[in-house]
């Protein structure tokens, strides 16, 4: 039993590692643009292509990631994708041009995306349901605390030393778990050995690659533009008819009736809420301080941080009181805090203080570690064993979706509002657009607050069949 549970600790860390590295890439670049732009002489929009493309491609392999569980063994995936990213941290460190650096990101992202689906499927194979609160709330660190930290580290790192450091403190770690996994990495999943269906691949790149592009361009073009528009429409038909195949076929690629099986909606549903006000929080504080108030990007890091270390000392514990009473009451609180403190954030004005900004941010993380894991656990709990890797990757995949939807929607919020400001002679038309737009984002908060009161005590898959 000893051995077992020595095994599970290493594979338990392992994918942490892995996945913490993965996700920390999402937001590590963010920073890191102005130096990048000055040293290849490219323009702001084509280097926002670091951060949109790694999204881009991590929202097209999610999808793919329940396929790949299913065809290959733990083992063989997990050290494929930490090499693919390895590969890609490599090419991007040593890229000579903006053409090879967004490569590297490309690769990188390959790997990535099959990270958290993987690393939610296998943790909810070797521990028992009584367990899985606890063990999914360390999922919930990586998944909050690595993209917060991502922007104030490589602002650091940037400031002090070249941004290629940022992939050489990255590459090492992938290695060194790459090394560790090939001689202590177990198979936990069922290998089912399904067809590869070229035409879902194809369609469920263009459906969610295209919605995930359509929203991020509708953030950064404005929905009129003629890419945005056109890039949605690919995207919603492809979806629709990757759904309708999905459902037609025997052993599908995403299977979508992970919808019929009890609260997994819901908990999906807030899950995304959840996301969205992360995803979205996160855009607007640093926009609004830097824009608006004539703060460093350093500084607005800073705020972000307290916030994101009490999420990771929160989200183990958090997945504690998970199995103890459930996801209905955790949902409820902290749905609660988010909305307070985003009503907090539609008061700013040009004294707000940095201690305000961050106490606010930091009440809000605190309602986040208490909703994003809880509620996925919920929901996965209701699968049996052989839905478990598209139920991870569904919820997954949605997520990321929401976070494009939202950043999109408060964007648009924002720039509009501004422009309205100003047209009446406003003094400060940019403060007036960072608290509409987070008024917005309080009305979407207490949406979920609402919902959350639905969320029913339903026992888990394998004591409901008696597995």
């Amino acid at each position: 039993m000893t051995t077992s549970v020595q095994k599970r600790g290493t594979i338990v860390a392992l994918l942490l590692a892995g996945a913490f590295i993965a996700i920390l890439n999402q937001t590590l670049m963010i920073t890191a643009i102005p130096p990048i732009m000055n040293e290849m002489g490219i323009t702001a929009n084509s280097a926002q292509w670091l951060t949109t493309i790694f999204m881009l491609v991590n929202g097209i392999m999610i999808p793919i990631s329940a396929f790949l569980i299913d065809r290959f063994t733990t083992r063989q995936l997990f050290i494929t994708a930490m090499s693919v990213f390895a590969l890609g941290t490599l090419v991007a460190a040593l890229a000579p041009n903006f053409a090879m650096l967004l490569t590297g990101r490309v690769i990188q992202s390959a790997g990535a995306g099959v990270m958290l689906p993987l690393m939610q499927t296998v943790f909810l194979m070797i521990f028992p349901v009584n367990k899985r609160g606890s063990i999914m709330g360390l999922v919930g660190l990586v998944i909050s605390f690595a993209p917060a930290i991502g922007p104030s580290l490589s602002g650091w790192i940037t400031e002090q030393y070249s941004w290629r450091v940022l992939f050489y403190i990255i590459l090492p770690i992938a290695i060194i778990d790459i090394v560790i996994a090939y001689f202590v990495m177990k198979n936990v999943t069922e290998v089912s050995k399904p067809k590869l269906d070229i035409p879902s691949i194809i369609l469920s790149s263009f459906g969610f690659g295209g919605l995930l592009y359509g929203f991020t361009s509708a953030g950064n073009n404005g929905w009129s533009s003629p890419i945005t528009i056109v890039v949605l429409i690919v995207g919603v038909i492809s979806l629709l008819w990757f759904i309708l195949r999905q459902l037609k076929l025997a052993h599908p690629m995403l299977e979508f009736r992970v919808f019929t099986y009890s609260i997994f909606p819901l908990t999906v549903t807030l899950g995304m809420i959840a996301f969205m006000g992360l995803i979205a929080v996160e855009t607007l504080v640093p926009l609004y301080m830097q824009e608006s108030r004539g703060f460093t990007a350093v500084q607005s890091g800073l705020v972000i941080l307290p916030g994101a270390i009490i999420t990771g000392i929160m989200s183990p514990i958090t997945g504690r009181i998970f199995d103890k009473i459930g996801a209905r009451w955790l949902a409820i609180v902290g749905f609660s805090l988010m909305t307070i403190g985003s009503f907090l954030f539609a008061i700013l004005d040009d004294k707000t203080s940095i201690t305000y900004l961050t106490v606010v941010f930091a009440i809000r993380m605190l309602g986040i570690s208490m909703v994003m894991m809880p509620a996925a656990t919920a929901g996965l709990n209701q699968l049996p064993k052989s839905l478990i890797a598209h139920g991870a990757a569904m919820d997954n995949t949605l997520r990321n979706v929401s976070a494009s939807v939202g950043t999109a929607i408060i964007v648009t919020v924002l720039t509009q509002a501004e422009s309205l400001a100003k047209q009446s002679g406003e003094l400060h038309p940019g403060i007036t657009g960072a608290n509409t737009a987070f008024l917005v984002l309080s009305i979407i908060t207490l949406i979920g607050l609402i919902l959350s009161f639905f969320i029913k005590k339903s026992r888990p898959y394998e004591e409901e069949k008696g597995d």
